[in-house]
Order: C-alpha cells, then structure tokens, then sequence
C-alpha cells in the first residue's frame, strides 16, 4: 500500500530533524547524559516536527544501545515503538480524547512499573483541546509522577494552556522552518524518490509551505503526481497560485490606474477556477515585502527573496509610500475578511477594492487622507505645486450664498447705482516672502522625534527646549526650528549643543547640515501650521 511521503520521510533520529537544533541539540544532551525532565512542552505551528521529535525522544529513552542521545533504531526497543506495539508507549490525541475520563485513565495507569521499556511515556498531541476539568486532573500527575513516567505535550495554540500546566513542564519553541532548509530537504526527497524538481520549484514549495515541512512535502507529493518535471509553473498551477508575476503586475496595474488590467486579472482567475481568496493572500503577502522594503534599514533580512526579486521588488515599490502601503493593506486585509464571511461574492469584493486601491480620493477613512497628504507633500518637496495665492478674479470656489440677492422691486437706476465699487480704502501693504519672488516652503521634518531622542542622550540641559520646538526643511536645504521665544533659542544653542544637533541631522538625513543651514526662528508659538495649512491659508488670500 502506499504510503504518504511525508510519513515516509519522517525522521526517526534526532539529526535528521531539519531547523530544530536549538531543540534536538538539547533534547539529544539529556537523552545522552541521563538528566530527562519528568514533562516536556513542544509548541509551535503545524509541520514544523513537535509530534516526531517526541517519538524520537521516547524511543532514545528506552533505547538499548543508543547512539550519541539518539536511538539506534534496531533494538527490540526501538522496533516495538516504530510499530505501534510497545504498550508503554502511548500516544493520545486531545482532540478527540479530551474528556476527565481519558486523564483518570492516564492517572490510574502511571502508578503501574513499565512492563517491557525503562520508562513509560505519554504523548499527548493538541494537548490545548483537553476541557478545564481534564487539565485540574491532570495537574498533580503532572507536577510529581513517578520516576519511570515521562510526559511529552504537543500544541499549536500555547495561549489556550492554564498556566498552571506550563509551569510544570520544560518548554520548547519550534520554530517555522526557512524556506532554504524547506527546499534542500524537498530537493534530497525528490532525488531519492525519482522525482524531477527544478530548483527555483523548490523554494516556491518552501515558501507556500510558510515554515511547515510535512505542508511541504505534502505539495511535493501533489505536484508529481502528473509525473511530469516539476517547475514554478506547475507548481502555482497545481496549488492554485497564479505567480509571483502576476502579482507584480497586479501592482504595476493598482500604480497607473489600469483598470481594464485589473478586471482582466480578476476574469481570469474566475474563469480558470482558481480561489481568489489565494490570489488575494498572494497579493497581501506582496505588499507585505514592499512595507518592509520602505521602512525597514536592513529589507533583505525580513524577506525571503533572492537577489533578482529583491531588486524587482524595489523598483515596484520605488513610488510608493509608506502611507499608501499601509492604506492599501488595510484595504486588503478587510476584503480577505469579507472574502471569508460571503464566499459567493469574492469577485465582486475584490473587484470593488482593488478600484478603492488604485483611487484614494473615493476613501474618506484616515488611512486614506494621510496616503492623500504623503502625495500632496512629495509634490510639493520636488516642486510640482506652486503655493501661490489664487487670482482675485478667480470665479472659483466663490461662496454662492454669499452673493448679494436682487431686489426686484427696485429700478435699474437704482441698481445701477447700488452695484457702482466703493472708493477702495488703504490697505497696509502685505508682507514679502523672505526670498525675493519666492515664498518659502517649510515641510515638517519627519525624523525629528529620533532627533531629540539622540540628541537628549548626548546633552540632556539643552535639549529640553529643542522638545518644545517645531522642526521644518526648506526648498533650499536647511533645517528650520520654531521656538516659542527668544529665551529658548538661547538656552537651546547654550552648552556647545548645535554641533551636536548638527552631526545628529547629518547621520539620519544622510547629508552635511552645518551650522550655517540650521536657522533658529521664534514666532511665539507652542505650534506650527503644517504644509497643509500653509496651502489653505494661501488659497484663501486674495
């Protein structure tokens, strides 16, 4: 009959579990020195070796030759656990076992000696679905069994665990395994099972497994079940996945506001019966890479990409912001949760949000306003707006309610005579930008909370009043500050705290800020009018 490969290829030795060493190191030390804990806690996600590192720590226990901690595999011992027929071996699943009557029955059982091994060890996977009333029996056996017991827990979901039970166990984390050791170990299984795979396959079966080997090994087996070479290709078509590609050109489409394109995407993952919720977690895990690419200083270490996607991935999220990341993130992750609760209208869901995504001006949410100011501020920093005042013979935005009404009872004469323009009285001339023909533009500096944050720890007195201070950089490349008064300008430039200031600038700008470009202003405010407001109170002048 056959057997599922990854039942096939489970380990059956402490070194050939793959990504665990961190667990199978110290496991392998005790099993090998003797100085075994009474009960052991594996938590961790799906397929990552819980279950088959506590089979092979309960055959080490009661090997009879073992080798370096870990079983021999062909001992009595050994043969009797593999095959399910050792009795002092027992392996119960809480899910379906989750009763006070099956703890009782474990309760009862440990104060009986090992009939044929040296310890009797029970093995209890999703240990987390046992009832409150299982876990309060399970307790005292817990905390102090007999010698010759062993308890091994198993669980996916540790926050569901009493406290009380943790606390008694020796815990260990299993970690998602990396996509690498994922594609090694599939490349090894397919050598030995003559299957063809591509390389670039088996890392795209590493990273649809997302750190599980058994959902890996488990794709592996679907995939070559047509018998044919196993490429990129095969393996999207086989898992449903319409490619890394395509979601990049689903981007691009989101960028230029291709709508036909969008559409188009979406027809043809309908009509090729592929899940769209599949292509939608494809395109939130997309967008999940540029985020990290924007924000973060060292990307390639949070991504699992190679050096020709790493700079793919760059390039699509060059004219993005991070707002706009965010708020299309936002957009995504409420559609996956409408996809989940109304799975007949997935292509209309996804039609509708990815038209939201490609025009923020249709969203009123702050996720959206501040995707609409990051574009607003960019444009005005490499000088595409000009903020000038607006013509006074502008008819636009002119407040209808406030034209004066017609009296109709009245005559022409006296009309005429009503609307004649008043003599026009002395106006106080207004004052001139700074720079002759130019009006200053101050945009906020984004990193002056990291700013004073250094600059606190470095000169602590001064930099006090830089806390009170607004921030500001203009077109011409100097950094501008706010103080509410003459004094905290003093204070703020006392104990030689401007060199500083300026060699903080210059480490987080990336350019030299002297002296000379850092202007100290006082206005006599607590706060300034950001960019935003500089634009209305210009398009209200006259």
């Amino acid at each position: 009959m056959h057997q599922a490969l990854y039942r096939k290829w489970r380990p059956q030795r402490f070194e050939d579990v793959c990504g665990q060493e961190h667990v199978t190191s110290i496991l392998q030390y005790q099993a090998r020195t003797g100085g075994l804990s009474h009960a052991y806690l594996f938590c961790g996600s799906r397929g990552t070796g819980k279950t088959t590192c506590a089979k092979i720590l309960a055959k080490a226990v009661n090997c009879e030759q073992p080798v370096n901690g870990s079983p021999c595999l062909v001992c009595d011992s050994c043969r009797s656990i593999e095959s399910g027929a050792a009795t002092d071996v027992l392996e119960m699943d809480a899910a379906s076992n989750n009763g006070v009557d099956n703890i009782r029955d474990i309760r009862d059982e440990v104060v009986y000696a090992p009939t044929t091994l040296k310890k009797r060890v029970y093995i209890i996977d999703e240990v987390h679905m046992l009832s409150a009333s299982a876990f309060n029996a399970l307790l005292k056996t817990l905390e102090e069994p007999p010698e010759y017991v062993v308890f091994i827990l198993a669980t996916t979901e540790l926050q569901k665990l009493p406290a009380t039970i943790i606390s008694r166990c020796q815990r260990y984390d299993f970690r998602r395994i990396a996509t690498p050791v994922l594609a090694n170990r599939l490349s090894y299984i397919a050598g030995q099972e003559g299957i063809s795979l591509d390389p670039e396959a088996a890392v795209l079966l590493g990273r649809m497994a997302q750190g599980g080997m058994r959902d890996a090994i488990s794709l592996l087996e679907l995939c070559a079940g047509t018998g044919a070479h196993i490429t990129p290709q095969v393996v999207n078509e086989t898992a449903g996945s319409t490619g890394r590609d395509s979601m990049m050109q689903t981007v691009k489409a989101i960028r230029e506001r291709d709508f036909d394109a969008l559409f188009a995407q979406i027809d043809a993952i309908v009509q090729s019966s592929k899940d769209i919720a599949i292509f939608w977690q494809d395109l939130i895990t997309l967008y999940r890479e540029m985020l990290v690419l924007r924000t973060a200083k060292d990307a390639a270490s949070y991504l699992d990409l190679t050096d020709s996607e790493l700079a793919a991935m760059k390039e699509l999220a060059k004219p993005f912001s991070a707002q706009t990341l965010l708020y299309h993130s936002t957009l995504l992750e409420q559609a996956y949760l409408s996809m989940q609760r109304a799975n007949a209208i997935k292509r209309i869901v996804a039609e509708t949000t990815l038209v939201r995504m490609c025009d923020p001006e249709l969203e009123t949410s702050p996720e959206a306003l501040l995707a609409r100011i990051a574009a607003l501020e960019d444009k005005i920093a490499f000088g595409q707006i000009n903020i000038a005042p607006a013509p006074a013979s502008t008819t636009a935005g002119v407040n209808v309610s406030a034209q004066p009404k017609v009296d109709h009872t009245k005559s022409d004469a006296d009309r005429a005579m009503e609307s004649a323009p008043a003599p026009k009285k002395a106006q106080a001339p207004k004052p001139q930008p700074a720079a002759e023909g130019e009006k200053r533009v101050l945009r906020p500096l984004r990193v002056w909370a990291e700013v004073l944050e250094k600059l606190n720890k470095a000169n602590p007195l001064p930099a006090a009043f830089y806390f009170g201070a607004k921030a500001y950089t203009d077109q011409s490349g100097c950094v501008v500050l706010k103080f509410g008064s003459d004094f905290d300008i003093q204070m703020a430039k006392s104990y030689n705290a401007v060199p500083t200031l300026c060699s903080i600038l210059s480490g987080l700008l990336g350019a030299s800020i002297t002296e000379n470009k850092v202007l100290f202003e006082c206005d006599g405010k607590t706060a300034e009018s950001s960019v935003i407001d500089e634009i209305l109170e210009s398009a209200q002048e006259d």
